[in-house]
Formats: C-alpha cells, structure tokens, sequence
C-alpha cells in the first residue's frame, strides 16, 4: 500500500513539472514515463536537501548565544542567495562542465536544458539537467552552511559573504569536479555517493582554517589557557535542527540515485537510518563516561557526524557495516571534538569534528567496507573494500582523495581569508563582539525584549 502511494505521488509530481509538450497525442511512451519519474524523484531530493537549510538555521542559532541568534539564522538565507546565484553563473560549470582533470570549463551561466552537451559528466541519468542543476546547487549551498558554523560569534558578515562568493565560485566546485565531474579522483573511481567528501570535508576544512585565523571568541579560555564552557541559548532549537537534518538527510542519499526505480534508493535510505541511530547512541555513551552525566549536545553531534561518514559509503556497505560506521563516527567525533578544544580550537558547533573527522572517517570506510554485490548493483564505482577481498587499492583511493581534498581546501581558504585578514579584517571589534552581532552587524536582536530586560539588568548592578 505504502509504495502504491509512494508512486502516486511521484505521478503527480511528475505531471506538474515535466513538460507537456513531451507527451506524444497517443499518450505517454515508456521512455517519456521513465523520465519524468526519475525527474520528479530527483526534485523531490532536491526540496528535502534545501529544506535542510532551516535545519541548519535552528542548530547554529540554538548553539550560539541570544545576542547573535539572529545573526547565525540569517546568514542561512544568505547562504542559499549565495550559493543559487554563484552555482548558476560560475560554479555548475567549473564542477559539472566539460573541461580537463581539475577543473570545468563549458556551461558559464546556465542556461537551461539545451546546455546539457555542456555538462557530458551528468549524461548517466536522464533527469532533465535543470533538475540536476537544482540537486547539486542544493549540496554547494550545504557545503557553505558548514563553514559559517566555523566563524560563528565574531567574524564580520562581509567576510561571510565574500568569502561564500569565492568558496561557491571555486573552492567547492574544483572538488565537485574531481570527484563527480569527470576529474581525476573519478578517473582513479574514487568512492563518494553523496559527498562525505566533496561536501562535508570540504565545508569543513574551510570552516576550520577560518576558526584557527579568527581565534577564539573572548571569554572562550581562561587565564591557564583551559576552555571555558560557553552554551547556546536554546537547546531546543539544536535538537529540532538535527531532526530536521536527519529527515532532509533522506533526500541528500537516497536522492543521490536520481531514480526509485529498482528500489536500491531503500538500501541507501536503510543505511543510512541506522548509521545516526548508532551514531547518536555512540556520541551519548561516550560523553556519559567522559563527563559522568549524558550530554545531549554530544549526542546530536553524533547523529550528525554518523549521518556525514555514512553520506559517502551509504551505497556500498552492507547493513552492519553501516552501524560499525555509525558507531565509530559518534563516538570519535565526540573525543576529538574534546581534543581539539583542550588544544585552542574554538569550534563554536564543533563544524570540523562532525563534517570534517567525520568526513574523513566516511571516505575511509568504503576501502574496508565496499561490497562487490552493491558496487554492481547500484553504486558502479571503485573496487570492493579491504574486507571483502579487495586488498589496499580501494582504501589508497580514498585516502588519496582524502589528502588531496583536505589540502586544497585548506591552502585556498587559508589564502583567501589571510589576505582578507590584511586588507579589510575578518573579526568584528572587541566592543561589538560583546555587544553581539545582531545589534553591531544588524542593528536589532533576533530576541529584542529579552536582551532589553539583561541591559536593563546590568544596568542596575552597574548603578549599585
């Protein structure tokens, strides 16, 4: 009954976007059904992977203090202004486009359908490529909704903007283009279904080198140099975001297929609900015996991190190996993201142990995990994993794309944001970062009356 449905409904999807006019007088052909089914299906990802965006806005908001709520969810539409308007002008193209092993370089300012010559690296699905335009222009806009979680509390809104330009424009994009644009980590059939690399390493990588060139926030360290805990404002808010991530998260993978027919789409959605269940139960075991109470941030953040390291292996590994890989993301991002802030990294929503370990992590794991059955059944990539009789190929695949990856992203951001760092600055002033930024970079609070009643506050305890 419930795939009756399902199938109705992608009927009427498909009715309501495809073309008319590519219906011959007699009805419908079996190839003409064929392609507004996959093309309704893909939309469909497309509006779950955008929607995740207000899942983005509730946990950065939630994470942060009141005085930058505002700000924080703002800076999600931002993301989706920059992210549609660059992926449409420059960013498709250097990606997708035809070209040579690093980068694209045909289909500048999308046009439309009849550019599709333009963009040979998609020509594996029949989804209309406006259709494919909008799926991938969803993963860039994720992919810069990470990095704003790294300059999260001081950095000025023009840098975010400049800097999400360029990272749309280029940085994002030539990984794209290595691995899923016909470069050279798809010539070696690097692993990557739905981007634990090309998305998440990347959005975190540049996340992390704009934490490290910001420095930390004021108050984040005391005077021995030991962090400081400082909570955001509404915990409520972060677990209603990570809910509504986990459920986009069903449009980023099985999406990813661009077609339910066969159902290998379940298996991908399969894999990936029990890798952030077993993630989330991970994060929580591990901060129960780390802080001798459960902490419910670190169990988002597992859900999170697991849903990331299973996005690029969700094809090509079995049930179990999916929990393993659940399991060891939530509970490893957890001890490194104590790590690394016990060594100076404020890391306000810990973006570079949930995307980026993480990311890691799950571009590993398909060089152990990859079955023959399922790289012949749907993913059609790359060698079986260590475990299953592949030997090392596969795993020196992943990890050289790995490598690759982490060090591109992180000397072009490093570039871009120290020169930013000399000519304009990246950090607002001290006063205004204790003012917050929604009153210095918006001039008003995402929660006016609230912060009126703490002025007045400590106004009074000044007066006294």
């Amino acid at each position: 009954m419930k795939k009756k449905l399902l199938m109705m409904f992608l009927a009427m999807i498909t009715l309501m976007i495809y073309p008319v006019s590519a219906f011959a007088a007699d009805g419908p052909t079996a190839p003409d059904l064929q392609i507004g089914l996959d093309t309704a299906f893909t939309f469909l990802a497309f509006i779950l992977v955008f929607f995740m965006q207000s899942g983005f806005a509730l946990l950065e908001a939630g994470s942060v203090r009141m005085k930058n709520a505002g700000h924080v969810a703002g800076k999600t539409v931002l993301t989706l202004a920059i992210a549609s308007l660059c992926f449409w002008a420059v960013g498709f193209a250097f990606g997708f486009g035809n070209g040579n092993g690093l980068i694209g370089l045909d289909g500048f300012f999308y046009g439309g359908d009849s550019m599709s010559a333009a963009f040979e690296s998609l020509a594996f699905s029949d989804v209309t490529l406006n259709t494919k335009f909008l799926f991938q222009m969803a993963f860039a806009a994720v992919s810069l909704a990470i990095v704003s979680g790294g300059m999260a509390e001081r950095a000025k809104l023009s840098v975010y903007i400049i800097f999400g330009i360029l990272f749309s424009v280029i940085i994002y994009p030539v990984v794209a283009h290595w691995v899923w644009g016909g470069g050279w980590l798809a010539t070696l059939e690097m692993q990557d279904y739905a981007g634990s690399t090309v998305v998440h390493l990347t959005g975190a990588t540049a996340a992390v080198i704009a934490t490290i060139l910001l420095k930390p926030r004021l108050g984040k360290f005391n005077k021995e140099g030991k962090p400081v805990i400082i909570p955001g404002h509404n915990q409520v808010f972060t677990v209603l975001g990570v809910i509504i991530l986990w459920f986009g998260w069903f449009g980023f993978n099985p999406g990813s297929a661009l077609s339910p027919m066969g159902g290998f789409f379940g298996h991908v959605a399969l894999t990936t609900n029990i890798a952030a269940a077993a993630g989330g139960l991970a994060a929580l075991i591990a901060s129960w015996l780390y802080f001798g109470k459960s902490d419910i941030p670190a169990m988002l953040n597992g859900v999170l991190a697991a849903l990331v390291a299973i996005t690029g292996a969700c094809a090509f590994v079995e049930p179990w190996a999916a929990i393993v890989i659940g399991l060891v993301a939530g509970a490893f991002t957890f001890m490194t993201s104590q790590w690394l802030e016990r060594a100076g990294l404020d890391d306000p929503i810990y973006a570079f142990s949930v995307h980026g370990i993480a990311g890691m992590w799950g571009a590993l794991s398909t060089g152990l995990f990859a079955t023959p059955e399922l790289i012949e059944q749907g993913a059609l990539v790359g060698e079986p994993g260590l475990f299953y009789g592949g030997g090392f190929h596969q795993l020196g695949v992943q990890a050289l794309g790995v490598v690759g990856t982490f060090a591109f992203v992180a000397v072009l951001s490093f570039v871009i944001l120290y020169v930013m760092k000399l000519v304009m600055g990246i950090r607002v002033t001290e006063e205004e970062e204790l003012m917050g930024l929604d009153i210095s970079e918006h001039g008003t609070y995402g929660y006016p009356e609230q912060m009126k009643l703490i002025a007045d506050s400590e106004s009074k305890t000044h007066k006294m």
